[in-house]
């Protein structure tokens, strides 16, 4: 196999994953700043022309960061990052999918539409009137969270999954491109600096 790596906090997602799980994988670092990713051979990867792409052994590509780690559990399945039965699975898979849409992708875009859009506007369709709305919404659904966490030590409880690295990473990330976490969202904070604290998380 053979991991494409790029900046940015989709392809730390992956390297956070295979950091927990001690896997080792070949690595081709594709320069997302000069758009490598949006020439022909990163296409033949991925043809959305986004970061990271998994190449596997018999040639195929996967992309998209879920599909990714998903791939790898199954095939390295401890320690168990989504889970070890069908209930933890669904567990894992319900709060990535939440954190996915209501916080990754409303911040990512709100990033894309407005401190990002030097980058991005000749690269994908952006909508600069949207930017200050998509960061109210993740802002909104970090708060719900927040009450969801409370007496919790990971989203599904006592396990550190997927979820909680997807969140982390973005969450890292949007403290770097002005989206930090209202620092009344106490929860979320004291979560936050545990996942840091993480060996893996220096990924």
């Amino acid at each position: 196999m053979k991991f494409y790596n790029s900046i940015g906090p989709n392809p730390r997602v992956v390297r956070m994953f295979m950091a927990e799980k001690g896997i080792s994988i070949p690595v081709q670092e594709v320069d997302l700043m000069k758009g490598e990713n949006r020439q022909p051979d990163h296409l033949k990867r991925n043809p959305h022309g986004q970061m990271p792409a998994l190449e596997l052994d018999n040639g195929h590509y996967l992309s998209e960061i879920t599909a990714i780690c998903e791939y790898l559990e199954d095939v390295h399945p401890k320690p168990a990052l989504i889970g070890a039965n069908p209930e933890q699975k669904a567990e894992c898979r319900m709060w990535t999918r939440r954190v996915d849409l209501n916080i990754c992708e409303p911040m990512a875009n709100g990033f894309r539409f407005s401190e990002g859009l030097p980058l991005f506007k000749s690269r994908v369709v952006t909508v600069p009137e949207a930017a200050p709305g998509l960061k109210k919404i993740a802002q909104d659904r970090l708060k719900w969270l927040d009450g969801q966490i409370a007496g919790k030590q990971w989203l599904c409880g006592d396990r550190f999954t997927l979820a909680d690295i997807l969140l982390f990473c973005f969450l890292d990330f949007g403290a770097q491109v002005g989206q930090p976490v209202n620092v009344e969202n106490a929860n979320i904070a004291a979560w936050f600096g545990q996942v840091k604290a993480r060996p893996s998380a220096k990924t």
